[in-house]
């Protein structure tokens, strides 16, 4: 397992071939399209330890390794949204690709392949993984706006039948509490909901 440090701004790859010899082939061809190897090593279960440690924007990884091969690695770094992944592999049959393709792999390289074959699949991998992170991110943010509507819902009910308060009066005590003692909104409905808040 070998790291290195990087100037920022650049592109920081982790790489993750066996053949020693191909390794240094492409941290060459990486090096003069202007990227920047952080880490390299020969297994799959390395490789994930060096996406976590070094945190690059994309992994190339072989598909054959010894250890957790590059399609279970992909797959496993993808689940975690580390980083995008680019494959290398020696056979391009389709069940491959597909498997591939379901593991989250954003492109993929077949050897024997030249700088003008690597580039174009990196920036492929790195646009695609940038507007899945995007997806997922709002995805996220929508799913928590409607936990949160849910629960102020929840706690306006329990003002209203245990105070017999207005919806407008009960939204409107939510909302001054949460301003008044600094928390969210989301707090101050749990804490109605849970019974440990309730109007004075």
């Amino acid at each position: 397992m070998v790291e290195h440090q990087d100037p920022p701004g650049r592109t920081r790859v982790v790489l993750a071939e066996d053949e020693a010899i191909i390794r240094m082939d492409l941290r060459e061809i990486l090096a003069e399209e202007g990227y920047e190897v952080v880490g390299e090593c020969g297994s799959g279960d390395e490789a994930i330890e060096l996406v976590r440690l070094l945190e690059p924007d994309i992994a190339i990884l072989d598909v054959k390794m010894p250890g957790l091969d590059g399609i279970s690695a992909a797959r496993r770094l993808t689940e975690e949204r580390a980083c995008a992944v680019v494959l290398l592999t020696a056979f391009s049959q389709r069940e491959l690709i597909e498997e591939a393709r379901d593991a989250g792999v954003m492109a993929y390289v077949v050897k024997p392949f030249e700088s003008s074959d690597l580039v174009p699949a990196i920036e492929i991998a790195l646009g695609r993984f940038a507007e899945t992170s995007r997806l997922a991110a709002e995805n996220e943010g929508l799913a928590d706006k409607l936990e949160v509507r849910k629960l102020i819902d929840r706690a306006k009910g329990r003002l209203i039948d245990g105070h017999g308060m207005s919806e407008a009066d009960a939204f409107s005590f939510l909302q001054k509490t949460a301003m008044n003692e600094r928390r969210t909104m989301r707090d101050i409905c749990e804490a109605v909901v849970a019974g440990e808040l309730s109007p004075g």
